[in-house]
């Protein structure tokens, strides 16, 4: 939360399906008592704590990048200042660490650091997510999520963002 108001709405669809959101979007606000069958983050650029992992019977997390590839914050700043052609959007189990659980489902689409922005690929990293979802909530029951491979993880944190340069926000 906030949603974006260009695309399909998260919150609709959970109210729409009868289930209960929590409006901020912050986990810190769920109440203590309340135990969760299924919780999902998206985009969420937050630790959730191992107390809340434990709350959860299932957590998954919607993150802006094709993991293990570009774990951590700013992932589409990444791409675009390495000079990458592809990117992609990931489901996976949130587990203790940084965007390491296990894949669920992934896309992967085009980027054009020639000439493309952050918000740019943003944008059509909002839709992939919202594809992904949708194709992959009728499924999840019967998907089995599977390891990243760590020899191909990488990883930025926020420490790093002033090696960015032009990339460091939305726009150069």
């Amino acid at each position: 939360m906030p949603e974006p108001s260009w695309t399909a709405s998260f919150t609709g669809w959970a109210k729409a399906a009868g289930v209960e959101v929590v409006e901020s979007g912050a986990f810190a606000d769920v109440p203590d008592d309340l135990r969760i069958d299924l919780a999902i983050s998206v985009f969420y650029d937050k630790i959730i704590t191992a107390e809340f992992l434990e709350r959860c019977g299932r957590i998954l997390n919607i993150h802006n990048s094709p993991l293990p590839r570009y774990r951590g914050v700013s992932p589409i700043n990444w791409a675009l200042r390495n000079e990458e052609h592809s990117h992609g959007v990931t489901m996976h189990e949130i587990v203790p660490g940084i965007d390491s659980g296990p894949i669920v489902s992934q896309v992967v689409y085009s980027i054009y650091p020639d000439f493309d922005e952050v918000e740019d690929v943003l944008h059509r990293a909002f839709a992939f997510a919202w594809a992904l979802f949708e194709q992959t909530m009728p499924l999840l029951d019967r998907i089995t999520p599977r390891p990243q491979d760590e020899s191909k993880a990488t990883y930025y944190s926020r420490k790093q963002d002033a090696e960015l340069g032009d990339r460091r926000g939305f726009r150069r």
